[in-house]
């Protein structure tokens, strides 16, 4: 009997990635589900991170880029966010596996004696860890198939584990049950004009030595691959030619899951895989695709941020606007603003744009950039969403006007300011661990009738996903509605500020969570809607000079 058999049996697709990293494996996990789904198969996704963080939720973005938060507050790697958008579904925690959570559930199993005084190995106790997680998405997803990413390259050194427990699976599982799938660059060499193998061959050959036989190749190119280049790399990786999948960089991520349609992959895993499916509906995607790469009226938004010099750090924003702006057949260009530019006052790119975006952070670093972009976006009446930090940034804003004072700010930034606007909730007050201790996961909100968000959402109560540790202060409740702020979502007792606008704007909204992360191709999240809806509407007057703010306020 198979050892950890399934509770049900599940089909899985292991993925693995060579040559480099950043290759464009959550894309291509993405993809596969996407066309998995399409034929009416239930699918979910798993990544699998070999570092020894528990999770990316203390690393720097300059490290990870941006933290994906699923709806049960799990703080995850942005592939989660690929496999969120493209297939269409709600994970949870059990779809982000890290080292880190693997060694200390062992060890912590070992420190209460579960192993009767064993002596605990990579193989088996690490290696059945694995597995177990693995599983466990089959379980709580109730999938027809799991697609399971492991990060990083064949080679590395912390994946280990991890390859030799999917290596193992294939005996435990039964090999008509899983997919071995492997993607690797092909790189192109100008002086000789030509894409080499040879890097993939290697790739596979450490595969192979680890004693895993890729079924199925992605080959990453930015450049067409031939059929000799095919049959090369299907000849000394021992690869069926037909599972030689070409993978040409695309002019838009969207497109891969066509290219794989058309490349004949989705029909080969149902083959391979024995799965009862129907035909491939993705008429509605090819629609999207073609309408996203044929050229639209353009919409210029300010995105302000401390990390905008790395673009992954807002990816799940950069994909909502998109989105949105799709919507509106238009097609957003973001203009990446960093916020530390704003504060030495350096703040002309504003005036070039039709709306303003400040999405979240942590950290004072940059904040008084952020405010002087909401700042500009009130005083100029330009739409403006503010997104968890954006939110705060806004509300510190509107006090400073309001006060005319400029010491309304947040405990985090001072914590001995006299207008304490934004705080930390009572239970948050005593915090030693940094690590999965914020607010997280989806919260009820009910909304205000007639609001901006109201109106944006059609909906008297909706659910959205946090991450934050700072809310707003009820201290200041009364005063800053009386000055103009409108509370147009709060907690479903009334006692948390989720939501706020400004009266007399076009369109200022903030909110405490992150309505990015549910944003999708084919259903463009409200508030980001409503955001490019106002925004379309505001004309560029490049002519104008911008008012210094210290004057405009």
């Amino acid at each position: 009997m198979p050892f950890f058999l399934s509770p049900r049996m599940a089909k899985y697709i292991f993925v693995t990635g060579g040559v480099v990293s950043s290759v464009g494996k959550g894309i291509a996990v993405a993809s596969m589900g996407t066309l998995l789904r399409s034929r009416r198969i239930k699918v979910s996704a798993q990544k699998n991170d070999p570092y020894l963080n528990v999770d990316p939720g203390t690393l720097s973005p300059y490290q990870h880029g941006e933290v994906f938060v699923t709806q049960d507050g799990a703080e995850t790697d942005l592939d989660l966010g690929h496999y969120e958008r493209f297939i269409g579904i709600d994970l949870t925690a059990a779809s982000s596996v890290t080292s880190g959570q693997v060694y200390s559930s062992i060890i912590d199993q070992e420190r209460r004696g579960d192993f009767l005084g064993g002596t605990i190995q990579v193989v088996p106790h690490v290696t059945n860890e694995i597995k177990r997680r693995i599983r466990l998405v089959a379980e709580v997803s109730g999938a027809d198939v799991v697609i399971v990413e492991i990060g990083g390259t064949v080679g590395d050194i912390e994946g280990q584990p991890f390859l030799e427990a999917i290596r193992q699976m294939r005996k435990d599982e039964g090999k008509d049950n899983l997919l071995y799938v492997h993607v690797t660059f092909l790189p192109h060499i100008a002086a000789t004009d030509e894409l080499k193998t040879k890097p993939t061959q290697h790739s596979v050959k450490e595969l192979r030595r680890i004693g895993i036989q890729p079924d199925v190749i992605l080959c990453r190119s930015d450049w067409e691959i031939s059929r000799e280049i095919k049959d090369k790399i299907s000849l000394f990786c021992d690869v069926d030619k037909e599972a030689i999948i070409p993978l040409v960089t695309s002019e838009t991520i969207y497109e891969v899951p066509l290219l794989l349609e058309d490349a004949g992959l989705a029909d080969l895993i149902v083959s391979r895989l024995g799965l009862e499916a129907g035909a491939s509906d993705l008429d509605d995607w090819r629609e999207m695709v073609t309408r996203l790469k044929f050229p639209r009226e353009p919409i210029r938004i300010g995105l302000v941020g401390k990390y905008v010099e790395l673009r992954d750090a807002y990816y799940s924003v950069r994909e909502a606007l998109g989105h949105a702006a799709l919507f509106y057949n238009r097609e957003v260009q973001i203009d990446w603003i960093d916020s530390g530019e704003l504060a030495r006052g350096r703040y002309d790119r504003l005036k070039k744009v039709q709306g303003v975006i400040v999405p979240g952070g942590f950290g004072y670093r940059g904040i008084e950039g952020m405010v002087e972009a909401a700042t500009y976006a009130r005083v100029h009446k330009i739409p403006y969403l503010g997104i968890c930090l954006g939110m705060q940034v806004m509300v510190i804003e509107f006090a400073r006007h309001v006060f005319n004072s400029p010491d309304p700010n947040s405990t985090e930034f001072d914590p001995s300011t006299l207008y304490p606007v934004i705080d930390l909730l009572p239970d948050q007050r005593v915090i030693v661990d940094k690590g999965g201790t914020m607010r997280r996961g989806n919260y009820p909100c009910q909304l205000l009738p007639g609001s901006h968000a109201g109106r944006a959402y059609e909906e008297s109560l909706i659910y959205e996903r946090h991450r934050h540790r700072y809310e707003f202060n009820n201290q200041f409740r009364t005063r800053l509605q009386e000055g103009g702020l409108v509370y147009s979502g709060t907690s479903p007792d009334g006692l948390i500020v989720e939501m706020c606008e400004i009266s007399d704007h076009p369109w200022m909204v903030g909110c405490q969570f992150h309505p990015e992360f549910r944003s999708r191709l084919n259903w463009p999240h409200p508030l980001f809607r409503g955001f490019i809806g106002a925004a379309k509407d505001v004309l560029l007057d490049e002519s104008q000079a911008p008012l210094p703010l210290s004057q405009s306020a």
